[in-house]
């Protein structure tokens, strides 16, 4: 599979300005993003390119930040390379290891995680990730019915099956993360784990204990409804993808829709992660 890699310069670019051209990249097909020291780099399927498409998303920025970008043909073979370079481990509250396949292991952390990311997301490393890791490894997971929405690397299912979750569904309407979810439960040896390729329409007619959503805020807000109705009474959602204001007041006064109440929510840099609870 042939990639395009964008390479985006900022002569200056406020954090959260730049989180928001990240998510509308995604929409756009990106998948894969790399931070450099004058801005970032972004990575696409050729096919799934349109120059256009970017060029009028750059547009509608141009009264906030100015943009130089450049586009390179990324060959099949350089991919792993291009991972090894930039994916180093992460340690998630000193006891949760994320490792790539070809780093070593360290068994000395009661939670290891191997992730082949490709061009999945999820590896850990964005704050999204790492905040909802943190609401799962303080959570009562064991004998619980999951339903990983979004799931990318399907990270955060994996980590829940090794806190002993029962059963564990992952939805991705990306094929790629749907075929990355399937590869990364087998390197855990995770065996509990179903993964579906869709959206909210796949989701079966089951009752979940815990929901992870680390989406965005218009996906979340269109999918709340269908959370509520297989999520059990006292059931709990972690919700990530967002920002504080307004996003968090929207979310949550949808969530009040459906009996849904907020409980609390962490903050690192722009982003979000809030927990909710069924009622």
């Amino acid at each position: 599979m042939q990639y395009i890699k964008a390479i985006f310069k900022f002569k200056s670019i406020e954090d959260y300005q730049q989180d928001l051209l990240i998510a509308d990249l995604a929409d756009l097909g990106f998948d894969t993003f790399e931070d450099s020291e004058n801005g970032f780099t972004a990575f696409v399927i050729k096919e799934n390119f349109n120059e256009q498409e970017l060029i009028s998303l750059l547009n509608g920025y141009s009264e906030d930040f100015k943009t130089e970008y450049s586009l390179e043909d990324v060959a099949d073979e350089n991919w792993n390379a291009e991972w090894e370079k930039n994916f180093t481990p992460l340690i998630i509250d000193d006891v949760c290891y994320v490792r790539a396949t070809f780093h070593e292991p360290q068994p000395s952390y009661p939670y290891e995680i191997v992730i082949d990311p490709k061009m999945a997301f999820g590896t850990g490393h964005h704050q999204t990730t790492t905040m909802v890791m943190q609401y799962i490894l303080a959570a009562d997971l064991k004998d619980k019915n999951i339903l990983d929405m979004g799931c990318g690397t399907g990270i955060l299912a994996i980590l829940a099956a090794k806190l002993g979750a029962k059963n564990l569904l992952a939805i991705d309407y990306d094929d790629i993360c749907y075929q990355s979810t399937i590869e990364n439960a087998a390197l855990n040896g995770v065996e509990n784990l179903t993964a579906l390729c869709g959206s909210k329409e796949v989701i079966p007619n089951e009752q979940f204990d815990v929901i992870f959503a680390n989406i965005n805020r218009n996906i979340l807000l269109d999918q709340i409804g269908r959370y509520a109705e297989v999520l059990k009474s006292e059931g709990k959602i972690f919700f990530s993808g967002f920002y504080l204001e307004p996003d968090l007041s929207m979310i949550t006064a949808e969530c009040a829709k459906h009996e849904i109440r907020y409980i609390d929510h962490k903050q690192n840099g722009d982003w979000i992660a809030a927990q909710f609870e069924k009622y």
